[in-house]
């Protein structure tokens, strides 16, 4: 399982992304131009290799293990080898073939141009790039040097052609791009990739110090005074082994600057190398140093930040004599952010398109917004887009969020912990409820525009979800018929929550603003008894609700209420549904109107009321004839011109709804000279042909065709 498993991932990483095993596909690594397409490109030329072929990738691999056979043995058979075996040889023979081999299939490489970054399959270009770049290098580094040693020398052990055999170190940027590319790759550490090369460099450095040293020393005249011959004077007839250990341990001692002195230079020759070699080594010493300075210091700035802001929160409240409990809740909140900072991600996330953040927020938060009571019964569509808008936070205990008679601010869902509801009565604080997971505070405020009726103070460290006031308001636009239902639910909870003194205190203003803008509404949807109005409340609403129709002279406004019959009340209930639209009335009837029910139940009145507004000096009044119709709807009527160029809508004016399209046009060209209206259109630019279907408060267009 294991065996088949990495033979997977080797499989993936050398076939780039996901290829298809053609030679017309390519991987991501290819990307076209801005406003272009890459599929003009996919097919080659006949017998031209794509660079990202998986089988290329495998040869490329290949070659690679060779480099580093050749990155060693190079230095090794200049110092230690003066006659090369036949068997070696042969070898070293064969990794030239195959190095001969890559030179012949370059030529047959397309390669991506570096100013267009697209593909070139075009063979005599391919040839000119290579030969004006790489390719003297290629043939220096693959030429049989040693086999043409032995045309000058019978032994083969000339020491000029085995500096020449030296060329094939040329061969180590391959090994620099496979660095390159694992280092790109998401599926390997960073850290240990970055540490590999770095110990790559090192032995490879003391590798080649110690065999260049120990030919020094080999060629000297006079064995005994060299480096090794001063500790090992028959160095000579020592065994490969110990030769090549002992060198390379001078090598170590001296890049490490150990430098035991047990081994050093005797003659002119090796001070001069090691004089080489240590400024080398200087070089190299900052060069390792630096790297793995970064690696550590990128680990650690995270604690560093945070320890400075700790001790900057610390100095801050010292100097300015803060309470102990403000400090507290300072270094809390940075606490708190320096765990969490792994968690959330918010500058990632900022990254990605919308439609990923779409996927992550509705995987997220869905679920949660879908159980909090105040989002019961509202469409999924109008969850899904306010699930966008939401922001994770982290709160520690015994810390403010909302505080009490602030301004309206955010709702906030509670997804983790727990939150005290806290109000200060004559000076002192008083814990009077306490909300969980699941539970949402701030929505009064928000929703109402009222003063915040507690401090919300967290008890435990808690995970909060921020909605945001105005994007909630914008969204409600959108989705009109969720706010029946989303105002229900705060009426229900806020009704529940009676007993909290605040509560009270708001209740007033609460239930005038509710059923000034909402109650009427679903009072012409519900059958009896589900709403009643009591005299005090009427008495109330009517000194906030204007008079439609009522002539100037009119000094005083009246509310009455006027019992239904049961008659009166289906007519009213078959016109709402005409009114509203069959999306509101399904809204309505889907909703549970028992906490509304029960909350009047406790009035006197016991049968259903209507509002009526009217003026003493009516004639309706004088008479006695009671009018059974509702107040008129008031909607805001623009001209916009359907052909106009460069038209600017005017400011709208507000109007009382007339009783036919007709009418409706007549007035708009009074309002708007030299405007004659022929069409009507919603704000969503739908045409509306029907008086009935205008709601009150909607904005209309006028076009004139």
């Amino acid at each position: 399982m294991t065996q088949a498993h990495s033979k997977s991932c080797f499989q993936q990483f050398w076939d780039g992304a996901q290829v298809k095993r053609s030679s017309d596909s390519f991987t991501i690594e290819l990307l076209p131009s801005l406003g272009a397409t890459i599929n003009h490109s996919n097919k080659l030329q006949k017998f031209i290799i794509s660079p990202y072929d998986p089988r290329y990738r495998y040869w490329e691999l290949f070659l690679t293990v060779l480099v580093i056979y050749s990155a060693w043995i190079c230095p090794f058979e200049l110092a230690f080898l003066r006659d090369l075996p036949s068997k070696l040889l042969l070898v070293e023979n064969i990794v030239n073939g195959f190095f001969a081999i890559d030179i012949i299939l370059t030529f047959l490489v397309a390669y991506v141009d570096s100013k267009t970054h697209l593909l070139v399959d075009d063979r005599k270009k391919i040839a000119v790039r290579y030969l004006s770049t790489w390719f003297i290098f290629d043939v220096c580094s693959t030429a049989p040097f040693q086999p043409i040693s032995l045309l000058f020398s019978h032994k083969g052990n000339d020491l000029a052609f085995k500096i020449l055999n030296m060329l094939r170190l040329w061969r180590l940027h391959r090994v620099s791009s496979l660095f390159a590319r694992l280092e790109k790759d998401i599926r390997f550490n960073y850290f240990w990739i970055r540490c590999s090369k770095l110990i790559a460099v090192t032995l490879f450095a003391v590798h080649c110090a110690g065999c260049f040293n120990y030919m020094i020393a080999d060629r000297y005249p006079d064995p005994e005074e060299t480096w090794i011959g001063a500790v090992m004077p028959t160095f000579r007839s020592e065994s490969l082994w110990t030769r090549y250990v002992t060198a390379l341990y001078w090598s170590i001692t001296t890049l490490t600057t150990t430098g035991y002195g047990d081994l050093h230079a005797e003659n002119p020759r090796e001070m001069l190398f090691d004089i080489c070699y240590m400024l080398f080594n200087l070089g190299l010493t900052a060069y390792l140093i630096g790297n793995m300075t970064n690696l550590v210091v990128h680990g650690t700035s995270r604690t560093q930040n945070f320890r400075d802001s700790i001790q900057a929160a610390s100095e801050f409240a010292a100097r300015n004599q803060l309470p102990e409990k403000i400090k507290q809740q300072m270094l809390s909140h940075f606490c708190l952010q320096f765990k969490t900072e792994g968690l959330n991600q918010q500058a990632m996330l900022n990254q990605l398109p919308k439609g990923i953040r779409s996927s992550i927020a509705y995987n997220l938060f869905f679920p949660v917004i879908k159980r909090a009571y105040l989002f019961h019964g509202v469409s999924n569509n109008f969850i899904a887009e306010l699930v966008m808008e939401v922001q994770a936070e982290y709160f520690p205990p015994t810390e403010d969020i909302i505080l009490q008679n602030e301004g309206a601010a955010d709702i906030y869902v509670i997804v983790s912990g727990a939150v005290n509801l806290i109000t200060t009565v004559n000076g002192n604080e008083q814990v009077y409820g306490k909300i969980e997971e699941g539970d949402v505070f701030g929505e009064v405020a928000a929703l109402c525009d009222l003063p915040q009726p507690f401090t919300c103070r967290t008890a435990t460290l808690s995970q909060l979800l921020r909605i945001s006031k105005i994007r909630l308001a914008e969204i409600i636009q959108e989705h009109r018929e969720d706010i029946n239902i989303l105002m229900n639910n705060l009426f229900q909870m806020q009704k529940l929550q009676e007993n909290l003194p605040e509560l009270n205190q708001l209740d007033r203003r609460f239930v005038n603003k509710y059923e000034l803008f909402h109650v009427p509404r679903e009072a012409c949807l519900l059958h009896k008894p589900f709403l009643q109005y009591t005299e005090h409340k009427c008495e109330d609403i009517s000194k906030k609700v204007p008079t439609f129709g009522v002539d100037n002279g009119s000094k005083k406004i009246v509310a009455q209420t006027i019992q239904l019959r049961e008659p009166q009340q289906e007519n009213i209930h078959d016109q709402s549904n005409c009114n509203y639209g069959e999306a509101d009335v399904m809204a309505s009837k889907e909703e549970d109107h028992s906490e509304v029910q029960k909350s009047c139940e406790t009035k006197k009145v016991t049968e259903e009321f209507c509002i009526q507004i009217k003026s003493e000096d009516c004639d309706a009044a004088s008479s006695g004839q009671i009018s059974h119709e509702t107040v008129e709807k008031r909607v805001t009527i623009h001209a916009y011109p359907h052909n106009a160029i460069g038209y600017s809508v005017q400011n709208g004016k507000l109007i009382n709804l007339p009783g036919s399209l007709e009418e409706l046009f007549e007035i708009g060209s009074k309002k708007f000279p030299g405007f004659h209206p022929t069409k009507l259109v919603s704000r969503d630019y739908a045409e509306i042909d029907d008086i009935s279907v205008i709601r009150d408060g909607d904005h209309l267009f006028l076009l004139q065709m």
